[in-house]
């Protein structure tokens, strides 16, 4: 049986600059860095690997890959696999498609093969943060390789930030959609739907210094940057969709009702004032939080959901959210995987009820979202889980690169207002994007 040995150095590091170094240096053929409570970690190679598409659940381990059908609950196969891995002591690490929701739910046909969920046991693994750094591996030469990355003197990555345009790309069609949509519910088809857009980049990213350029620029719940299962992209996510200890403590984090933010004090002061007292974002979020609270309660204790904090504005970024928190303990028959499947995907990406807003999602964007409004996560063997909700993100697929950003429509919505929530939200991440050599590439 493999196990992780662990390496301490104590010292003075810069968790984002040493975490974005480990991705750039190119020593493993896949990774994730993860960033929570100060705390970067880089997860780099792949011991053990799970991956889902539409069709198939696949688990590759020593050189060996099973396959099995996908089932009605995928999330609890996946869960089954990690448990069935020959390790000890692991954290995994990945990511989790939104078109997952289409195939649990049923209600929207999810073409054959198309990539739900990816996740790795890592090689090494290294944990960041401002005094000291661990590092696990199963191997010497690994923890070799990140020492010499650490060792080297650090420079922040150069290059000038070159502003992905978004005002005006698919802005007519946005417009209609949310007009179909608003139509839809005030027929009382639905109570919200969150409607995005993408932006495409011209010209290769350099996404590691996009990164840590744009990571000093925001204020995020989490932050991440991979490369893995076909996926490059990196992200400032203002939320998490579900978090969960060792213990069962479970919680989810949700945001709806936006302002702008980063104007200056007293303009911020003026926009956060009025979007707490704007009736259609309180209500946007209201709903929001009752659904979240309602899905807590499938897999909890009875009795034991609450929420702790209602309607706090939070500031991320580019823009300012009411933003709320959900907290039970898991019922002891349940785990963090459970608690995912009945909160995935985020309430404040989809809508309410949920499986009406996928039609419309479903209908009215232009093509799958993938990465987008799902999620990256890390769980471990201890049943602990987090996972944050991919947002205010760029995405790299097939070389080809992207912005994406939405908005709640409720009953009171108005496209042109929505349409610009849509570039309040862009700006998290476009004015920060830095172009790659288009020879040598980042």
């Amino acid at each position: 049986m493999n196990q992780y040995q662990n390496t301490t150095i104590h010292g003075q590091f810069d968790p984002l600059v040493a975490s974005t170094a480990l991705a750039r240096a190119g020593l493993f053929d896949r990774h994730v860095v993860y960033e929570r409570d100060e705390e970067w970690c880089y997860a780099g190679g792949a011991l053990g690997e799970i991956t889902l598409d539409s069709a198939e659940l696949r688990v590759r381990w020593g050189g060996e890959e099973t396959v099995e059908p996908v089932g009605n609950r995928p999330l609890t196969q996946v869960a089954a696999a990690l448990g069935r891995l020959p390790i000890n002591d692991w954290n995994s690490y990945g990511w989790v498609a939104f078109e997952l929701s289409y195939l649990a739910h049923r209600r929207i046909d999810v073409p054959p093969g198309t990539p739900l969920l990816h996740l790795i046991l890592p090689r090494t693994e290294v944990r960041i943060r401002a005094d000291r750094v661990v590092i696990r591996a199963t191997e010497r030469s690994s923890s070799d390789l990140i020492r010499s990355v650490l060792d080297t003197p650090q420079r922040e990555p150069g290059g000038t930030p070159s502003p992905a345009p978004i005002d005006s790309y698919g802005a007519e069609m946005y417009q209609k959609s949310v007009a179909v949509a608003v139509d839809d519910i005030r027929r009382g088809e639905l109570q919200k739907v969150i409607l995005s857009r993408p932006v495409p980049i011209t010209g290769p990213v350099d996404i590691p210094a996009t990164y840590l350029n744009g990571r000093r620029k925001n204020t995020p719940a989490r932050s991440f940057l991979l490369d893995l299962g076909g996926w490059r992209a990196m992200g400032f996510s203002p939320e998490t969709v579900v978090e969960v200890d060792a213990g069962g403590a479970v919680s989810t984090q949700p945001l709806a009702g936006t302002r702008a933010h980063g104007l200056g004090d007293e303009q911020d002061a003026r926009l956060r004032g009025e979007l707490v007292e704007d009736a259609k974002e309180i209500y946007e979020h209201a709903i929001s939080v009752k659904l979240g609270y309602e899905e807590l309660r499938t897999v909890c204790d009875p009795g034991s959901v609450v929420v702790s904090d209602f309607m706090t504005v939070k500031p991320r970024g580019s823009v300012q959210h009411l933003g709320s928190r959900v907290v039970g303990q898991l019922a002891p028959e349940k785990s963090a995987w459970d608690a995912l499947e009945a909160l995935f995907p985020a309430i404040t990406a989809s809508g309410v009820p949920k499986e009406a807003a996928y039609e419309r999602i479903a209908r009215l964007e232009p093509g799958p979202r993938g990465l987008y409004s799902g999620a990256v996560l890390t769980a471990s063997s201890d049943g602990s889980m987090d996972a944050a909700l991919v947002l205010r993100a760029l995405y790299e697929q097939d070389g080809r690169a992207w912005l994406r950003a939405g908005a709640g429509i409720v009953a009171d919505s108005q496209p042109a207002r929505e349409l610009e929530e849509t570039r309040e939200k862009l700006s998290s991440v476009a004015p920060h994007v830095i172009g790659a050599d288009p020879v040598d590439g980042p």
